[in-house]
């Protein structure tokens, strides 16, 4: 079994709402305290304390705060699609469903979450085996496999994009690039992807720099190589989409 993907997240107060986004991995919390909203196709989904919410891999969907007065607290474990289907006996599952209330599934992903602190791969294996058992019970069989968004014809600017995330990108160059006016090529790439071209750019950028942070990372040089304006810049876009700062991230490796 390869856990090299599995990775959990702390959330303290979170004060910045998320912009639309989405993960290639199952998304699973535990709030604890707060109220957290997750609006996917422009529907909102409340879950108060002791909820276990769940978005599935490359589902958009973005996190307004309903009340920023209301300290919202909560974990995040992060289970790649393909571990999910080791761990559903060879099957692909989707949840309907973005609450669960179950006392012992809210257990398991305590001890989880605590085991994948410490590393000891042995009782995270055991642990996951647990969890997932407890909550797929809350999950459908997905018919086919989970894929990328559907760019249409733009697959060719998702490879630009992608080959060119360290460098300042701007939508008169994409659509010059796509052969159509910088608002057509917008509206399409929306109608297509879900998510505004610059929104999507700032995403992969802030994804694709987090996977090369390490506990002696230089931030500064990993601001300045994917072409941030400054430490400060980064910080902010990396919180905006991660629900803490670089640093702070850094800190938790």
């Amino acid at each position: 079994m390869k856990l090299d993907n599995l990775e959990y997240l702390t959330i303290h107060k979170q004060e910045t709402e998320f912009p639309k986004h989405y993960h290639e991995t199952f998304c699973i919390s535990l709030i604890h305290s707060g109220i957290e909203v997750i609006n996917i196709n422009d529907q909102n989904f409340y879950s108060e304390v002791g909820s276990i919410t769940i978005t599935n891999p490359y589902e958009i969907h973005s996190n307004p705060l309903m009340d920023k007065s209301i300290q919202l607290c909560f974990d995040t474990i992060y289970i790649s699609k393909d571990l999910m289907k080791y761990l559903s006996n060879g099957k692909n599952i989707t949840f309907l469903n973005r609450k669960i209330n179950d006392s012992s599934a809210n257990f398991l992903f305590i001890e989880l979450k605590n085991a994948i602190g410490t590393n000891n791969t042995k009782q995270i294996e055991l642990l996951l085996h647990r969890f997932v058992n407890a909550i797929k019970h809350y999950a459908q069989e997905k018919k086919g496999e989970y894929l990328a968004l559907d760019f249409s014809s733009l697959d060719h600017i998702k490879s630009y994009i992608d080959m060119h995330l360290t460098r300042k990108l701007s939508l008169d160059e994409l659509a010059k690039i796509a052969h159509i006016n910088k608002y057509g090529f917008a509206k399409n790439f929306k109608i297509s992807t879900g998510m505004s071209p610059m929104n999507y750019i700032l995403m992969q950028k802030i994804f694709s720099s987090k996977q090369l942070i390490t506990k002696n990372s230089a931030l500064t040089q990993i601001a300045f190589d994917y072409n941030f304006s400054d430490m400060a810049h980064y910080s902010k876009a990396f919180k905006r989409y991660i629900g803490i700062s670089p640093k702070a991230y850094q800190q938790r490796l």
